[in-house]
């Protein structure tokens, strides 16, 4: 069946980096332009980060653009956002899926992400 599971997350102080991982399966990932979401308590669900299918184009976020980059191995089925620079209001749980809404698929049990001192 169709999955997405994220890792990677964990605590970190302001100024640090951390890189997240979603690994895919169940479907043909390497046809499917992919991104990654965060939500933070008490807020919705925000898209942060998107990838081309080839990798060959990327979008960011306004909040982040310049500190995290979103990449892919299509040959691994693997997604990643390293983030950089990291701020206290990046704090969320993390998630990824396909980036058009009409081809979301369910969403994964997300990775938390906790900056703070």
């Amino acid at each position: 069946q169709v999955q997405l599971v994220e890792s990677g997350g964990g605590l970190v102080q302001p100024g640090g980096s951390l890189r997240l991982s979603c690994a895919a399966s169940g479907f043909a990932f390497s046809g499917f332009d992919m991104a990654w979401f965060r939500q933070a308590p008490g807020k919705e669900r925000e898209f942060v980060a998107s990838i081309k299918w080839s990798g060959s184009g990327t979008m960011y976020a306004d909040s982040v653009k310049g500190r995290f980059t979103i990449s892919r191995d299509n040959a691994k089925s693997l997604v990643y956002l390293q983030m950089n620079s990291l701020k206290p209001e990046d704090t969320a749980v993390y998630y990824c899926n396909r980036n058009m809404p009409s081809l979301r698929v369910s969403w994964g049990q997300g990775t938390q992400v906790i900056v703070s001192l």
